[in-house]
């Protein structure tokens, strides 16, 4: 039982660490990247439509993201979802490809990515908290049933602790990889 414990936490901790890495994608830093138009959605015949499903993107220098979208008539919905967007990018038409130039970052803004990438790992450091916090709850459970001895549960308690700390380390290296690919310049 405890193994199944431990086992359910470390797979929805996995869940806050994905959900960390997906978030740090879609930030806009002074390099192109596919990534950050993974949020994007196209109106296409009425569908809200991911822009991956209309188009190819492509990234063929570092400063230009480039999207070949496979239905002519897609393309002014294509432009106007990414206008739309909070990305403040400016889409370029050439037949049936947009090109986005990826324009230099300022300082200023630089800092409010930084202060945006960290909320979202402090926002991941308090889901796996959480984790934590029902993992525990269930040893204590199981204790309380008599289904485990007190000795059990405290070593599961230091193994969750254990792995508590692992996935809050992850979560601070990817933090700290994603800050220093915002300042870069």
């Amino acid at each position: 039982m405890i193994r199944e414990v431990v086992a359910d936490g470390k797979r929805r901790m996995e869940g806050a660490l994905e959900s960390l890495r997906g978030e740090c994608n879609t930030v806009r830093t002074g390099r192109a990247s596919t990534g950050l138009l993974d949020r994007i959605q196209v109106d296409y015949y009425g569908a809200k439509t991911p822009l991956r499903q209309v188009a190819n993107l492509a990234t063929p220098d570092p400063r230009t993201i480039s999207i070949t979208v496979y239905d002519k008539s897609a393309v002014s919905g294509v432009v106007r979802a990414i206008q739309e967007s909070d990305l403040a990018l400016q889409p370029n038409v050439d037949g049936t490809v947009v090109r986005l130039n990826i324009p230099a970052l300022t300082a200023e803004r630089r800092k409010d990515l930084v202060k945006l990438v960290r909320n979202m790992a402090e926002d991941s450091r308090v889901a796996v908290r959480n984790v934590r916090r029902d993992m525990i709850q269930s040893l204590r459970d199981l204790k309380k049933d008599g289904d485990i001895s007190e000795d059990d549960e405290h070593r599961a308690e230091e193994e969750v602790q254990k792995l508590t700390d692992d996935f809050i380390e992850r979560i601070n290296d990817i933090l700290h990889h994603k800050e220093e690919e915002i300042l870069e310049i």
